[in-house]
């Protein structure tokens, strides 16, 4: 048998952090996380787990008061106190310092907590919510994470069952701190690898009976039709299904239809030569059988009675199986043009090794096996359980179409990350059942642009597609405008992707993550941050009818924010609703924030470091941002081989904007670059502009509808910096309120009389909270107010 891939790991803690009696061990991990661990012959366990595979933290600032009845351990951030008996609610409880407003900051054994949330396996089948697992943070300060039952991970790579009745437990006692907490949850269990570039574009996926020439002119459509994918996803249907009863149900297959797909090798050829990557679909719990063009040689090797068509029994405890399931079944389909493996496990959690889940398994194998190449490992699978953000990315499973699955993802994503896990994908559009609503499609197309996958998806029902074009004029225009901006978005993505794997935020965060004492932070379940730059709150209703708008609950915090689509300005410190056409939702930028984009987005350019940059920034306060280049497919950023470009905007003192020279490894990047930059939020001024101290002649316009100056650079070297300064102080626009309420009620659906009144109103020159006054006297629908409401006061 080969050899197995082994997962890195420290399992061993720093002795002096370490408490140790007869029957339990105390370790601090840090002032905020404890392991508390008892049995009864007093052996502890020192290996990694399935959830815990570093445990080599610096030593802990803590103090030890010590008597033959009670053991007390101090830190700046909790009191333990325990009895040194066998743990129990009297004998064991731990005090979290620092108020949190709750009333609620003592822990006592066995105590549940009551956390914010995490995550859930799968949503198949499920409409609506479903619930979900526990997760790090709580608003009482503390939370526990049960490690009793989870497996070993031996020095072999292989797992092993532990001994029974110990209790190994974490107590994470951070207060309000969920960051902090987070980044300690990821020492502990592993941080999370960062993806290949091309996993953050669209991923065309559908479970349909495509073949080798409908697949590649469905692609060909969409490059006429200017829609960018970078990953390919071909459904169970590449592999032979309709088999003789006698081999199964054709569920698991690793044969290609050659009816479908003749030359398999040259069809995903086709595939990387547009840019896109290729996975397959693979449901593996049938094993291999005698119909398998592998199953000759995989059955000799682990000695199975070929002359009987003695089937390989899907075994995943057995290592000898699991060397042969890669060496046969992937490794050469890999070697023809597979690029990675879904894993739609969908059969339970029951192997011959007590405890060991084959969900588990598989994602920690395949994710290990995908890197013996150089590549950047990476599988599609659905979670199973804490630890699981070690192998990204994960598969939601079979979502029904209908408006409360789509009302109910944001929520389900950002709530992951309180478990670490950053890396969900989604059916975009809903997978089955439900029903044809065009609005709600594009509202989830929507939603797939502001997640960390995003993946069209859908069943074989002749009806259910996801191509733009199968539906109205409105929607299908705004569906490809916002795969484009996906797209463009790459280099923002790109970023916040090592922001995961090297600070330890995951892309999505809740609201309360930086806001954990504003009660409005836990009132918002879909909003949520989307990198370091932006808030989104993804509409999930239908349209109020006779206003064509849709309404969404949105909390900004203290601060100056600017619409990312519109370019309006609003003041922060306040709960509202927010109304918004098919055309946009609401997305925000706080002042100072600088995204970079680009309109490179086709997937050969997706998968590479672009040329040119569209720099969006945001008026109103000093900003920085420092984009991060690399590679994009192998594991040297491991060793600090990048590229990073750091962007300032000074807005306070000496107004302007700079952009520094790339530092790194150059050769990853074009040697020149030419950038425009999209100043929003502020008002008209011309510019000077200057490289390496010399004055350098750029085009500059502005477009008073969005509030944004727009500054032309042309390509110079990156090894250049690039300033760019005002020749008149800038100051925060006004918002056009007259216009933005013309072309509200130009469009809305109500009487004309009744427009004409708002608008003379509006007009009046009266101070807005007159107009919102005599608005509410007039007998409008309380929507209709809100939404002009929202106009008035937005700044």
């Amino acid at each position: 048998m080969e050899q197995l891939v082994k997962l890195p790991v420290r399992p061993a803690a720093d002795s002096r952090n370490i408490i140790q009696g007869e029957n339990y061990r105390i370790t601090m991990l840090t002032e905020g996380l404890v392991r508390l661990e008892y049995s009864e012959d007093g052996i502890f366990e020192d290996r990694a787990t399935q959830t815990v595979i570093n445990r080599d933290f610096p030593a802990v600032d803590y103090q030890v008061k010590d008597t033959p009845e009670e053991l007390e351990i101090l830190t700046w951030r909790f009191r333990l106190t325990y009895d040194k008996k066998e743990f129990n609610p009297r004998g064991l409880r731990i005090h979290v310092t620092g108020n949190t407003g709750s009333g609620n900051d003592v822990w006592h054994y066995g105590d549940p907590a009551h956390d914010l949330k995490g995550t859930a396996r799968t949503l198949d089948t499920i409409d609506g919510a479903c619930e979900l697992g526990s997760g790090l943070v709580s608003r009482d300060g503390f939370t526990v994470l049960d490690d009793s039952a989870s497996l070993i991970l031996t020095e072999e790579g292989w797992v092993s069952p532990r001994k029974k009745g110990i209790k190994d437990i974490y107590f994470w006692g951070y207060g309000l701190d969920f960051l902090e907490c987070l980044k300690d949850f990821y020492y502990l269990c592993g941080k999370t690898p960062m993806l290949p570039r091309y996993a953050l574009g669209n991923w065309w996926s559908r479970y349909y009976e495509y073949t080798e020439e409908s697949y590649l002119e469905l692609m060909h459509r969409f490059d006429e039709e200017g829609i960018p994918f970078t990953v390919a996803v071909i459904d169970m249907d590449w592999h032979l299904v309709n088999i003789d009863p006698k081999y199964g149900t054709g569920w698991t297959g690793y044969t290609w239809n050659k009816e479908f797909f003749p030359d398999p090798k040259r069809f995903m050829d086709h595939l990387h030569e547009r840019g896109m990557r290729v996975t397959l679909n693979v449901h593996p719990a049938d094993g291999i059988r005698a119909h398998e063009e592998m199953y000759e040689a995989m059955a000799r090797e682990l000695g199975k009675d070929i002359s009987r068509e003695e089937p390989v029994s899907f075994e995943i405890t057995n290592p000898a199986f699991l060397s042969a399931y890669f060496k046969y079944a992937h490794h050469p389909n890999e070697e023809k043009g597979v690029d990675f493996w879904w894993l739609d496990w969908q059969q339970g959690g029951i192997t011959k090794m007590e405890g060991l889940d084959p969900l588990w398994m598989l994602n920690h194998f395949h994710f290990l096996d995908s890197a013996r190449n150089g590549k950047r490992p990476m599988t599609f699978s659905r979670y199973a359980g804490p630890g699981s953000h070690r192998y990204p990315i994960g598969f939601s499973g079979d979502t029904v179409v209908t408006w409360e699955s789509l009302r109910f993802q944001p929520y389900f994503t950002s709530t992951a990350s309180n478990i670490g896990y950053g890396w969900w994908s989604h059916d975009i559009g809903g997978h089955m059942n439900g029903f044809k609503d065009d609005e709600m499609a594009g509202r989830w197309f929507q939603l797939g642009v502001f997640s960390p996958i995003n993946r069209l998806h859908s069943t074989k029902n002749e009806f259910n597609g996801k191509e733009p074009w199968r539906y109205k004029q409105e929607i299908r225009s705004m569906m490809g405008e916002f795969l484009r901006l996906r797209h463009k978005l790459l280099p923002y993505l790109y970023t916040m992707n090592y922001r995961a794997h090297a600070q330890d935020i995951p892309l999505i965060l809740p609201m309360y993550y930086k806001n954990a004492r504003s009660q409005e932070a836990y009132q918002v379940p879909n909003e949520f941050y989307f990198g370091s730059q932006l808030i989104a709150a993804p509409i999930t209703s239908p349209r109020l009818p006779s206003l064509n708008m849709a309404k969404e609950k949105v909390w900004l915090p203290e601060g100056v924010y600017v619409d990312f689509f519109r370019g309006v300005i609003y003041e922060g410190g306040r709960m509202m609703d927010m109304y918004r056409d098919i055309d946009t939702l609401p997305v925000f930028a706080k002042a100072g924030s600088i995204i970079p984009m680009t309109e490179e987005i086709d997937a050969n350019s997706a998968a590479g470091n672009p040329a040119s940059f569209i720099l969006k920034a945001y008026a109103g306060a000093d900003g920085s941002f420092t984009m991060y280049e690399d590679d994009n497919e192998t594991c040297d950023y491991e060793k600090g081989i990048c590229v990073t470009t750091r962007f300032d905007l000074q807005w306070e003192n000496e107004q302007s904007f700079t952009i520094y020279p790339a530092r790194g490894e150059l050769s990853l990047i074009p040697v020149q670059r030419a950038y425009t930059i999209e100043l929003y939020g502020c008002t008209e001024s011309e510019v000077d502009c200057c490289l390496a101290g010399a004055a350098m002649e750029v085009q500059t316009s502005y477009d008073s509808s969005r509030n944004c100056l727009r500054i032309e650079l042309p390509a110079v070297s990156v090894t250049e910096e690039i300033s760019v300064s005002f020749r008149k102080k800038l100051t925060l626009a006004e918002n056009n309120v007259e216009k933005l309420i013309y072309d509200f009620l130009d469009q809305a659906e109500i009487a004309f009389d009744i427009k004409t009144r708002i608008y003379k109103l509006v007009c009046s020159g009266r101070a807005p909270y007159i107009i919102i006054g005599e608005l509410q006297c007039m007998g409008l629908s309380e929507d209709l107010v809100k939404c002009i409401t929202e106009i008035l006061t937005a700044k």
